[in-house]
């Protein structure tokens, strides 16, 4: 009777509006009104109190909580009535075209603001423009983050600061690239420090040396000539921070004659480096790091490592071999500038137009190219400056433009904002190599967005742009902040007294930095072969193997792992350590110092694999040590938790993470499995927000990938989709995900198709006009 006299006394309603009395409102009332209407009004939430009905549907905040908490089935809670299917797809679709005005036919590619290159984006492009390896993490500020990436438009600024830094970097890359003096120099040949190998074993590396032991490895390197050379070697110091007593004598020989060795001991120094001059043959040559133990580490101190990371050779020092520089090559195309000055000025034409268009990623209009040109050629004609100088002045100017220091897109109508255009073809290829190289575009991508072919090719470009090595640089990007593995190294951990032990020497020897870069690379690795071998995307969180040495296999309690190596392992008898939950990096990176934390991993669960993060937690909210410390005796991680429930301020928000974080703390905050806590038996059973019971890890992650696949499909396609395009997700891009999932739901649902989704979408191939 209250909604019928209440729709027979409506004033006159748009159309919209009277579908919202008529149909919408009586499912609020079923199923939400007891909660946040007629008096009610939990989480400050409130359905039924607006003094305009046409404003109230157009509150796009409002209705964007209300799609999102019954899109993840978080709302209406477990135990309340739940709508059924049909009503909840009208309840969404009302919203999506009513409230949000969603065309599926035409989605809204969003707003992408122009941005500059972050300091991996600049590394690469440089790398693969000039062949310099510019340490831009030394010698750049850090990126700012937003949503999770440093990728996003609008936090990547640019600041006096920045250029500053950006013009000295042009000078001192060019130098790198084109050095003062010859074309031709004394070559050099690096061989990185995981090359080297003990003796009886070729296949295991052998770059970490303990002080402890007597240690002789070897590797081989080609030397270009017979003749005399310097070698180097650069290594650095690394294990406990309170070892300062320890110490090792450390020898570098080649082909069986010693040419350094000094004493080493704690050093924090990132790289030290240590060599003399040999005489080399032509062809391989065997360069030898000898280690003896010296004074041992003071009482409780802990152990000490030595880390070969790199051996150089430049030589004949003599002269009598000389080759071109890999810079050099990559610039000057043609070998040394002609003598006639016409031939010169059409050579810098050359080199400029090559080289500009792949650093500007698009065709350079002749204003450009005739202005470089001229700086070049001015200063080849100033006495005492060569060809080479000028080309360098020229393209120090490139490397500080705007044009290469942003990622920019041409507006093909800047006055229409309302339009939506398709990107042009060359925006299109820096959109792909930034996505999967973090880089700029290669000479195919140019050639085919010049022949307007790209897009005809795009499936095949995606291939072999994945299959490319540098498609690394996506995976450890990617990785390294969905899943933090960035921080798996430098996280603060307290090994000692995770494990019980005031011995710091037996801490190092169980969880030490050789072990953190191990479950770096388990993480990279598991991604990498998921994407590129076509695995479906659940296995993320459902797989039944992953990537392990020796070294974390036997921390994981894994047997039969032989080897310094990586390699796939097989772990259906250990079904806790299958997915990324169950690797190091996630449970190290969501533990607190000294202890887990059911909040962190539960919030880290809702953030990256469920896309439905909690609230940020209220003030004053007291740490779990003073709910123990107030019980008056030891309590397990859950009875503490649920002495921290009973607040009512802390209880709606930890009814969501909870149960996830306790379902994982089998795991203790290295990454142990366990079975026990202060004494009692881990209990990681638990029932979801949604209603989905488990009771262990394996049932956890069942769920996960099984019951929320959609939910974790959804999460996925957001964090790539953002990754790529620079921005945040908005409303609007309920159509684009809805899309994605509807493709993977489908189909076989592999990373790989997803990605390639995403590359399809109108996010990524389309912009607004304005």
């Amino acid at each position: 009777m209250k909604r019928l006299l209440a729709f027979l006394f409506l004033p006159a309603l748009a159309s919209g509006d009277v579908t919202f009395e008529k149909e919408i409102k009586p499912i609020l009332e079923d199923y939400c009104f007891d909660c946040h209407g007629d008096g009610s009004s939990k989480g400050d939430f409130l359905m039924d109190q607006y003094d305009d009905l046409s404003g109230h549907l157009d509150d796009i905040d409002h209705w964007l909580a209300v799609w999102r908490n019954v899109r993840s089935q978080i709302m209406p809670p477990p135990k309340k009535d739940q709508p059924d299917l049909a009503e909840k797809r009208q309840l969404m679709g009302w919203i999506e075209k009513r409230v949000f005005k969603l065309d599926p036919e035409n989605p809204d590619p969003g707003r992408v603001t122009i941005r500059r290159l972050n300091r991996v984006e600049y590394y690469y492009a440089i790398k693969d423009l000039l062949g310099v390896e510019y340490e831009t993490w030394e010698n750049f500020p850090a990126d700012d983050t937003g949503y999770g990436f440093d990728t996003i438009g609008d936090v990547l600024s640019i600041s006096p600061l920045h250029m500053e830094k950006y013009l000295e970097a042009a000078s001192s890359i060019v130098e790198k690239a084109l050095p003062k003096g010859a074309a031709m120099q004394t070559p050099v040949r690096l061989f990185e420090g995981s090359r080297f190998r003990k003796d009886g074993d070729e296949k295991q590396q052998a770059n970490w040396l303990e002080f402890k032991d007597e240690r002789k490895v070897y590797l081989k390197g080609d030397a270009p000539a017979n003749g005399v050379y310097q070698v180097t070697l650069d290594y650095a110091v690394r294990g406990s921070a309170a070892a300062t007593d320890q110490s090792a004598g450390l020898e570098l020989w080649v082909n069986g004659q010693k040419i350094a060795e000094r004493i080493i001991g704690w050093d924090q120094r990132d790289k030290i480096s240590m060599g003399g001059q040999a005489d080399l043959v032509k062809g391989r040559n065997t360069v030898e790091v000898r280690l003896s133990p010296k004074n041992p580490p003071g009482e409780g101190q802990g152990e000490q490592s030595a880390i070969l990371k790199q051996v150089t050779i430049k030589g004949p020092l003599d002269g009598s071999f000389k080759e071109y520089p890999k810079g050099y090559s990559m610039i000057m195309v043609d070998g040394p500038a002609p003598e006639e000055m016409r031939e010169r000025e059409l050579y810098a034409r050359k080199i400029m137009r090559s080289f500009v268009s792949r650093a500007f990623r698009r065709p350079l209009d002749r204003g450009t190219v005739a202005r470089l040109v001229k700086m070049a050629m001015q200063v080849d004609q100033t006495p005492g400056r060569s060809f080479e100088d000028g080309i360098k002045h020229a393209m120090t100017a490139v490397l500080a433009s705007p044009r290469f220091l942003f990622r920019a897109e041409i507006q093909p109508e800047p006055n229409n904002r309302g339009k939506i255009v398709m990107l042009d073809e060359y925006a299109l290829a820096a959109r792909l190599s930034f996505f999967l190289w973090s880089s700029v575009p290669d000479d195919e991508l140019l050639s085919l967005a010049f022949k307007k072919e790209l897009r005809k090719n795009l499936n095949a470009q995606i291939d072999r742009m994945i299959a490319s090595p540098k498609s690394r640089r996506f995976v450890d990007n990617f990785v390294g902040q969905w899943l933090q593995a960035r921080d798996v190294e430098n996280v603060a951990i307290d090994a000692g007294r995770v494990i019980g032990t005031t011995d710091q020497r037996e801490a190092d020897r169980i969880f030490n930095e050789r072990l953190r870069s191990d479950m770096k690379e388990e993480s990279e690795l598991f991604f990498e072969f998921i994407l590129k071998n076509n695995r479906p995307a659940a296995e993320l969180i459902s797989a039944r193997y992953s990537f392990l040495n020796e070294r974390l296999a036997k921390f994981y309690d894994i047997p039969g792992v032989r080897g310094a190596e990586h390699r796939l392992v097989d772990l259906h008898e250990h079904p806790q350590r299958g997915g990324v939950l169950g690797q190091g990096t996630f449970l190290l990176v969501t533990s607190n110092p000294t202890r887990t934390s059911p909040v962190k991993r539960g919030l880290f669960v809702l953030d990256n694999i469920l896309g439905t993060p909690a609230p940020p937690a209220p003030p004053d909210v007291p740490e779990l040590e003073e709910v123990s410390e107030h019980q008056g005796k030891p309590l397990t991680m859950r009875q503490m938790m649920e002495v921290h429930r009973e607040k009512p301020m802390c209880a709606s928000c930890h009814k969501r993470m909870d149960p996830i974080g306790l379902g994982l703390e089998n795991f203790n905050a290295i990454g142990q499995f366990r079975d026990k806590e202060a004494g009692q038996p881990i209990d990681s059973a638990g029932v979801l927000i949604t209603g989905e019971e488990f009771s262990d890890i394996a049932g956890l992650k069942n769920v996960l990938a099984d019951k929320r696949r959609d939910d974790f499909y959804r999460c996925l396609s957001e964090k790539i989709l953002t990754y790529a395009i620079g921005r945040g997700p908005e409303y609007f891009d309920a159509v684009t995900i809805d899309a994605l999932i509807k493709e993977l739901s489908e189909g076989e649902g592999t990373l790989k198709d997803l990605v390639v989704a995403i590359i399809r979408s109108s996010p990524f191939q389309k912009r607004r006009g304005g």
